[in-house]
């Protein structure tokens, strides 16, 4: 064991103070600096001798942090906030210090098992089958990448050797830019249907038409639904596209990187109700399931073709192929269990608590709907679930940039536009339970 010096003794001391400092006290939205304002004030910190802990540590209080947008601060309303429980925090502290490999049963068991218990408990509230199987990975788009290199090696293993075909997904206009990043990766292409005019929810009818017009010279190895589009939360068909990929035996995969966390919500659950059909699914924990940074959950309704997929093979890994380990899954191999925070928060707070959290976003994105659309200055334009796109009557895309810019310059919040079919509007996201209506009116009142 490591004896900590005087020295390592004080920092360490630091350290807990300022921890606790930024767990417990209301924190400043802040805002990024530009490159030279950290080259005057912090300067060179990478030393032959080093500048010391305290020294590294007050810099970063005082700058770098200083530099950084609060992602859980109450009006962060862009992208999708980041607003972790208390408890997975500070379990978050705990990982990092405990030295924990999480690539394998053989060395991390405890830490396995835990993480399969949060994943259990989301692969039945999904209506998955006891016997699905999942992982931990850091975000949506290695979810999404691991599932679908799942289900082309599926389609791979199951097609004609001598078919020479190229590979298809498809998906609808609404899906996440991931899926196209990841057919890039993978050297696929990527078929997007057109669906429901003025929402882009992708309908089984969009799907089935789709997949008649492919191309001689196309096969389809994959069908990607959304659950909750993440610039509208608009949920896709998800029931009805499952029965199309059950008719045509073809792999479907729901990106419900942000939308499927209401499947913690006894309340809005059903909206889900379709996931339960699909063959995998990812969920990620550090938007609407108040964990930490990075953190994704990947789910298979039966996994022996992503184990078929992902596992590794080497002399020195010989030794770890007597079970099945979360290194399997996914595209990985050395891997922090970074689903720990997210098992210790349930495990702290309760399933109740993340039902309330969750219905208490979708609460307030309602009455923030109801507010703008009974306001003559703004025209609502679409949102579901925990999302809000309206118009400043009157603005272009320049107005809309210069007042999120000086929203955010002067602490007020921060809100930036987005592109919806085309125009330039504005997006307000709600997955933080302690946005309030008072700091709504104080972001619309600068309107």
């Amino acid at each position: 064991m490591h004896a900590f010096t005087e020295r390592e003794s004080a920092l360490l001391e630091a350290i807990v103070r300022y921890v606790r400092y930024r767990l417990t006290e209301d924190m400043p939205l802040d805002a990024p600096m530009p490159a030279r304002e950290f080259d005057e004030h912090v300067g060179a910190t990478i030393t032959p001798d080093g500048i010391g802990g305290e020294r590294a540590l007050q810099l970063f209080d005082e700058w770098l942090a200083a530099g950084c947008i609060s992602t859980d601060h109450p009006r962060y309303l862009s992208f999708i906030p980041n607003a972790p429980s208390a408890a997975a925090s500070m379990f978050d502290l705990v990982v990092s210090a405990s030295s924990i490999y999480g690539g394998s049963w053989l060395e991390g068991a405890g830490a396995v098992w835990a993480e399969n218990q949060a994943l259990a408990w989301l692969a039945r509230r999904a209506g998955y089958p006891d016997s699905a199987e999942g992982v931990f990975v850091p975000g949506g788009t290695l979810g999404n990448l691991s599932a679908l290199v799942t289900a082309r090696h599926r389609a791979r293993s199951l097609a004609d050797p001598n078919d020479a075909r190229r590979w298809v997904l498809v998906t609808g206009p609404g899906s996440h830019s991931s899926i196209e990043h990841v057919a890039n990766v993978m050297d696929v292409d990527v078929i997007r249907c057109p669906a429901e005019p003025g929402t882009d929810r992708l309908r089984a009818d969009d799907v089935r038409a789709a997949l008649a017009a492919l191309l001689p010279e196309q096969r389809c190895f994959a069908i990607v639904a959304t659950c909750g589009h993440t610039n509208t939360g608009v949920m896709d068909d998800l029931g009805p596209i499952a029965e199309v990929a059950a008719e045509q035996g073809i792999w479907m995969h729901v990106d419900g990187a942000y939308g499927a966390a209401l499947l913690a919500s006894d309340t809005y659950r059903a909206l889900c109700a379709g996931i339960a059909r699909s063959d995998s699914f990812i969920v990620d924990p550090h938007k609407w399931l108040f964990t930490p940074f990075d953190c994704c959950a990947l789910l298979y309704r039966e996994a022996t073709w992503a184990r078929a997929a992902h596992r590794q093979h080497a002399g020195y890994l010989d030794a770890l192929h007597g079970s099945t380990d979360p290194s399997d899954l996914a595209v990985h191999l050395s891997r922090r269990a970074r689903g720990l925070p997210f098992w210790f928060s349930l495990a702290t707070n309760g399933t109740q608590a993340y039902s309330d959290a969750i219905d208490t976003s979708m609460e307030t994105a309602r009455q923030a709907r109801e507010r703008i659309a009974t306001d003559t200055r703004f025209e609502l334009v679409i949102g579901d679930l925990s999302i809000v796109v309206f118009r400043r009557v009157g603005w272009g895309s320049d107005d809309y940039r210069r007042w999120s810019d000086e929203l955010l310059r002067s602490g007020t919040g921060f809100v930036v536009p987005t592109n919806f079919q085309g125009e330039i509007m504005l997006r307000l996201a709600f997955v933080n339970p302690q946005v309030t209506m008072g700091d709504i009116e104080a972001i619309l009142a600068t309107l």
